[in-house]
């Protein structure tokens, strides 16, 4: 099953992204319930994703893209991964804070965390998408993962 989980992670990555989306739509159409229920499905969808991602490492370590059969393509992916493990290691903390003042209704801590967390939150999500479509399917050929048809 572990071979399995990247393509798993990707689709709760992309789950994420969609109910981050979701979640930013409702709020500017004044739906604050629904903005709390998505927003906080998204959170427990990413908390799933966290699991999963740690299962694969510890029983599968990690993969290196194949830098020598694709320069140009690395060129893209490294600074990719750089900027989106960087980001993700603070997406946690960001979340939980800017969930925390939303569910304790302190509506400016909120808004003001929400601006930064919002757009950092997207954008590891959806280049954990990206990160995975390279490693995984548009270079499948370096035998990482079987592809599943």
């Amino acid at each position: 099953m572990v071979p399995y989980l990247p393509h798993v992670n990707a689709l709760l990555n992309g789950l994420a992204t969609v109910l981050l989306v979701v979640g930013f739509v409702l709020i500017k159409q004044r739906q604050e319930q629904a903005h709390k229920v998505t927003m906080l499905s998204c959170f427990g969808v990413s908390v799933v994703f966290l699991v999963s991602y740690l299962t694969r490492i510890v029983f599968a370590g990690t993969h290196l893209f194949p830098r020598d059969e694709y320069p140009t393509a690395a060129l893209f992916y490294y600074p990719l991964l750089a900027s989106h493990v960087f980001l993700a290691a603070g997406v946690p903390f960001l979340a939980i804070a800017t969930i925390y003042f939303g569910l304790t209704d302190q509506r400016r801590r909120h808004v003001r965390f929400a601006r930064w967390t919002f757009p950092i939150w997207l954008y590891v999500s959806i280049t954990g998408v990206i990160v995975y479509l390279m490693l995984y399917q548009l270079f499948p050929e370096t035998g990482l993962l079987p592809k599943i048809k």
